[in-house]
């Protein structure tokens, strides 16, 4: 019996010593000769194949190209093993040798072990949660995947909102507490705030004795809340958005029951990172070489979460609140008070839907209030916003879209007339633009501004047939070269073949989900957002709306995984991969996730009868 079986790849990293040692008494060796058949289409598989040496290749029944590859650690067919029938052929490609499990000892593991079962034969969704649950259970860094209330939070103190606040901080004083929440019940709705040590410089300014000031005055009231059962991470993000140093946990499920105050501090103690650090460096910048170094501090939180297991998701969300406030506390360090008031800086591209994890070209305009008269500097100032955005780590956009250029910045009126320009006239550029501008997500200012632009350009694109096929038709953008899908198959057999995640499979998700959301009318600027509005209104079939949202996190993890190891090289960043060098579960999963761009493919070809084009 083969005692070199290696249970460091999927899915036989998940199995237990007693699991791996049945394995290794169960397994045997096969030999097949270049060309030889290994499994034929509807016959009853027996084993469960592991690839040692060679390759094999995979054909659906008739056709004479691969739909798949199987190198060196891959493991076939799994799911011919559940199904009962092979669907389809495979073939050495070249002389192999592979581990051979009988069907009997792999159910056997499937019932003693069901991350093993979910990693061999699930679908996509299925797969990538079983991962995910595998990180929470071996990967102790990945704290903020843990529910909030797996952090020690400290009972809640109630006062009264008529309490004299002398009192009420002599409770606190003697509780070693910084907060009490308070509760008012002097008005018709009854009403819950908070009363912190910092509330205490309000009281001593208000200039009432503090034993016969109530503590109402000075407390504060419409609390941000969060459930118990939500990850830590989303908790984070919630402080960071509403810059708030604590938030009130309430029970999970729905439920009111208040159980306790999160403090900023026990959470940061609990997850072991600087994020809030970052939040509190970026409000307390006075100048731009110091948001120069709190935006470095993001980038470096970046591979921190990544490192740590955090999911792809919750650091995107986590990152576009920290570079909200860097953009928003950069224009108002640049910019007069009056013309941020009238004024709205928005950020477009991967930053505006949230799911830019490395620095990108900037994408990012202004909108002035209609009827304001901007300084007489106005190009000066936002020239220096994008030298700024450039110190920060953004490089200057190509195409120019950025403040400093005429065209991305201008009046409401004006804008709304220039995006409707966009719409109608509906060439290559004019769609790229429309495109970009569609994710615009407002940072700084008045945000009716953007609100007020995207609610006509919707009015006119939802009755335009004809525009809106155009619009959807550069899907295929990336996609004219018919053998890439051919050639991806192979790099499992060629190594230094590099793949590019963003066209082949960021790119058609994002622009065909952007597509159905314009045709639809949602407003929401995230793929994730889209996709969710788009499922729970039937435009799209929830269970493939949940593949896409799966597949773009893989592509964005996978994209940021590369980006890493380019940025620690010294190297230039592309996020392209080379296949060849993935473990053999990823490639699993890259072709899984490449399958689901298909599928929508065809799903938005019907839609929007881009074959009548």
């Amino acid at each position: 019996m083969p005692s070199g079986f290696d249970f460091d790849h999927s899915p036989f990293d998940c199995l237990t010593a007693e699991e791996r040692e049945r394995v290794r008494s169960q397994v045997d060796i096969a030999y097949f000769r270049e060309g030889e058949a290994i499994l034929e289409a509807g016959m009853a598989p027996t084993h469960l194949f592991v690839v040692i040496k060679g390759f094999v290749r995979q054909f659906a029944p008739g056709d004479s190209e691969p739909v798949a590859s199987f190198g060196p650690h891959d493991t076939f067919d799994g799911r011919s093993l559940v199904a009962g029938q092979v669907s389809g052929r495979f073939v050495a490609a070249e002389e192999v040798l592979a581990y051979q499990l009988a069907r009997e000892a792999v159910n056997e593991l499937i019932a003693r072990n069901a991350t093993f079962g979910a990693l061999l034969f699930s679908d996509l969704s299925n797969k990538l949660a079983a991962i995910a649950g595998r990180r929470g259970e071996h990967e102790l860094q990945s704290l903020a995947l843990a529910r909030v209330d797996a952090i020690p939070i400290r009972a809640p103190r109630f006062v009264d909102a008529d309490r004299d606040v002398l009192s009420v901080v002599r409770l606190l004083q003697a509780e070693r507490s910084t907060n009490v929440l308070v509760r008012d019940l002097s008005g018709p709705t009854p009403r819950l705030g908070i009363f912190t040590v910092t509330a205490l410089q309000r009281a001593v300014l208000h200039g009432t004795p503090l034993d016969r000031l109530p503590v109402r005055e000075v407390s504060s009231f419409g609390l941000i809340t969060v459930a118990a059962t939500d990850p830590v991470g989303d908790a984070l993000t919630v402080m960071v958005r509403h810059k708030v140093h604590r938030v009130v946990v309430v029970a999970g499920d729905g439920g009111a029951d208040i159980l306790g105050v999160l403090e900023a501090l026990d959470l940061f103690s609990f997850l072991s990172n600087h994020s809030y650090l970052i939040n509190r460096e970026i409000a307390e910048a006075q100048d731009l070489e110091a948001l120069a170094r709190a935006s470095h501090h993001v980038t470096q939180l970046v591979g921190l979460l990544h490192g740590g297991g955090t999911r792809v998701g919750q650091i995107a969300a986590l990152v576009q609140a920290l570079n909200a406030q860097l953009f928003q506390r950069a224009w108002e360090l640049i910019a007069p008070p009056e013309l941020v008031a009238n004024s709205c800086l928005f950020v477009m591209g991967s930053e505006g839907r949230g799911e830019q994890l490395q620095k990108t070209d900037q994408d990012n305009g202004l909108l002035l209030r209609d009827g304001y008269a901007p300084p007489a500097d106005l190009d000066a100032l936002c020239a220096r916003l994008t030298r700024a955005l450039i110190d920060f780590g953004w490089p200057e956009c190509p195409g120019g879209i950025m403040v400093s250029n005429p065209q991305w910045r201008g009046s409401q009126a004006e804008f709304a007339e220039r995006a409707c320009q966009w719409l109608l006239q509906a060439d290559g550029e004019q769609l790229m633009a429309l495109a970009i501008f569609l994710d615009a997500h407002a940072v700084c200012g008045d945000a009716a501004l953007l609100a007020g632009v995207r609610a006509r350009l919707f009015s006119l694109a939802t009755d335009n047939d004809a525009m809106l096929a155009r619009f959807a038709a550069a899907i295929d953008a990336f996609a004219e070269d018919p053998r890439w899908w051919q050639r991806l198959l192979s790099l499992g057999e060629q190594s230094g073949q590099r793949f590019d995640i963003k066209k082949q499979g960021l790119f058609p998700i994002v622009h065909g989900v952007r597509s159905l959301a314009l045709r639809a009318g949602l407003g929401a600027s995230s793929t994730a957002a889209r996709l969710e509005a788009l499922a729970a209104d039937g435009h799209i079939e929830r269970g493939l709306a949940t593949d896409v949202l799966e597949s773009l996190y893989f592509f964005m993890g996978l994209r940021l995984k590369a980006g890493l190891e380019e940025q620690e090289a010294g190297h230039e960043v592309t996020g392209q991969v080379d296949p060849a060098r993935m473990s053999s579960l990823e490639r699993d999963l890259l072709k899984d996730t490449l399958e689901v761009v298909k599928r929508l493919r065809r799903m938005l070809r019907t839609s929007f009868r881009l074959d009548a084009l």
